[in-house]
């Protein structure tokens, strides 16, 4: 399956349009890659992890010549499949159904009907001591 067909299938299970799958996984390669080029780990729960790795200088050979060649140190990106993937893939365990939330439609926006204007508050009434009424 290439980026096109992702695309494809993610629009049609979850109803959004192929543009907006687009810009959301676009974002979602581009937040993964910044964080690993920052060196931090990116753990997606039953899926797996995606981690930044140091690969240590090393001496190669040429195939043609078979001469030795210095390959130098690299910083290579890792997946490591999390036991949930591992176990569909290997048929251990049964995909689960995807149950995807209905997206909250907007409230309609009232406009509020003109109401009469209210007459003036009386001001309230000062409470009266009671004659005989201790103070404390």
């Amino acid at each position: 399956m290439n980026r096109a067909e992702l695309v494809e299938n993610v629009a049609k299970t979850t109803g959004q349009a192929k543009s907006e799958v687009t810009r959301t996984l676009s974002a979602f390669i581009h937040t993964i890659t910044g964080a690993l080029s920052k060196g931090d780990k990116v753990t997606l729960v039953g899926f797996g992890t995606f981690e930044r790795r140091n690969r240590k200088a090393r001496t190669g050979r040429n195939p043609r010549t078979l001469a030795p060649l210095k390959i130098a140190a690299a910083r290579v990106p890792a997946f490591r499949a999390g036991k949930e993937l591992k176990d569909i893939v290997n048929g251990r365990a049964k995909q689960p159904t995807l149950v995807l939330a209905k997206p909250k439609a907007a409230k309609p926006v009232k406009k509020a009907a003109a109401k009469p204007a209210k007459k003036a508050a009386k001001p309230a009434k000062k409470a009266v001591a009671k004659k005989g009424a201790k103070r404390r």
